[in-house]
């Protein structure tokens, strides 16, 4: 009888010893030892800006997105940004004109060379990150230079991404974020921005970016559907993650400065490998068709909105992304 009764105790002892739901009693508490946090300083807007004069067009399939002229409807935009600590944005540029090579996207007058310029003009503690690329300005819709076979040649398009980045710098860019996926893109665009006196502008590599049926709203908003064919045969296969590191080690080699996994939802493990790998800081874009989704639903009254957010971008910090390029930035600084 006694044997049984200490027995007991013992069991009793090791239930009472640990009991993690102590320290989730109270919000408070939770908060006192929560793990993982998203900071403003953590998350990018991404902005479209759209050449003309006093534009703020709604993008059906992103509710609650715009593209801005780069006048006063751009200024407004980051002055609500910045009042909601949000102090950084990635630009994407939407021309008036295409053609084969896409030469607004390094014409000094641009779409895009114009938003830097009146960004930093109006405050020139906004940290402007630049998509480096050509999808947006070609007329076929492809992220490069086209041979006569219809296929993007690599070559001639690192001479253009250049010319792209290089434009974009001269602007006053303060970081510029190729996604092209060209092989040796970070390569030529670290010399091409060396010798042109931009050594101190960081490449943030887009070094993992997926194939991905998540990216269509965006094509919608900045008007980059390729007009034939896909881009599988430059972005990245979906099934592969030994690639995605092959990718990175490659651009970590040829110098760049900040690493990316595009999408983030459906490869939060790539992005953890690639955290357990590198030292580098680790960017991941939670993309339009991720935004998009959780607005539907939202909308339909099928979930949280709020609380999707949090745990979307909670999830992706937890996966090691230093920084999250998201489209709800700006409505979840104004919740913190």
């Amino acid at each position: 009888m006694k044997s049984i009764q200490v027995e007991k105790r013992e069991i009793e002892t090791k239930s009472t010893a640990q009991q993690p739901r102590r320290l989730r009693s109270t919000a408070k508490l939770r908060s006192l030892v929560s793990e993982t946090f998203v900071d403003n300083g953590h998350i990018v807007m991404p902005i479209f800006v759209q050449e003309g004069r006093g534009l703020k067009q709604k993008i059906d399939s992103m509710p609650g997105i715009f593209r801005y002229s780069p006048d006063i409807e751009l200024d407004k935009e980051i002055e609500e940004l910045t009042n909601a600590g949000i102090n950084t944005v990635l630009l994407f540029g939407l021309p008036r004109k295409k053609d084969a090579v896409g030469s607004d996207a390094y014409n000094p007058d641009g779409v895009v060379q114009q938003a830097i310029m009146r960004i930093k003009n109006l405050n020139e503690d906004v940290v402007i990150i630049c998509d480096v690329c050509m999808c947006e300005y070609t007329e076929h819709g492809h992220c490069g230079i086209l041979n006569g076979r219809g296929e993007v040649d690599n070559q001639k398009t690192l001479g253009y991404l250049t010319r792209i980045a290089e434009a974009q710098a001269s602007a006053g860019a303060d970081i510029v974020a190729p996604s092209a996926m060209m092989d040796d893109q970070v390569a030529s665009i670290r010399a091409a921005l060396d010798t042109s006196g931009f050594k101190s502008v960081p490449i943030m590599s887009y070094s993992s970016k997926f194939a991905s049926a998540f990216y269509g709203p965006f094509r919608e908003a900045a008007d980059s559907a390729p007009k034939f064919g896909d881009r599988k045969s430059y972005q990245m296969d979906s099934r592969n993650i030994r690639e995605a590191l092959r990718e990175t080690e490659l651009d970590v080699d040829q110098g760049a400065d900040i690493l990316m996994v595009k999408p983030a939802l459906p490869y939060l493990d790539v992005i953890s490998a690639v955290r357990q790998k590198f030292n580098l800081p680790l960017a991941t874009y939670n993309v339009s068709g991720e935004y998009s989704m959780v607005k539907a639903a939202a909308m339909n009254g099928w979930i949280d909105e709020e609380r999707a957010v949090d745990e979307i971008l909670h999830s992706m910090r937890r996966a090691g992304a230093d920084i999250i390029i998201t489209y709800f930035a700006k409505q979840y600084a104004r919740r913190k």
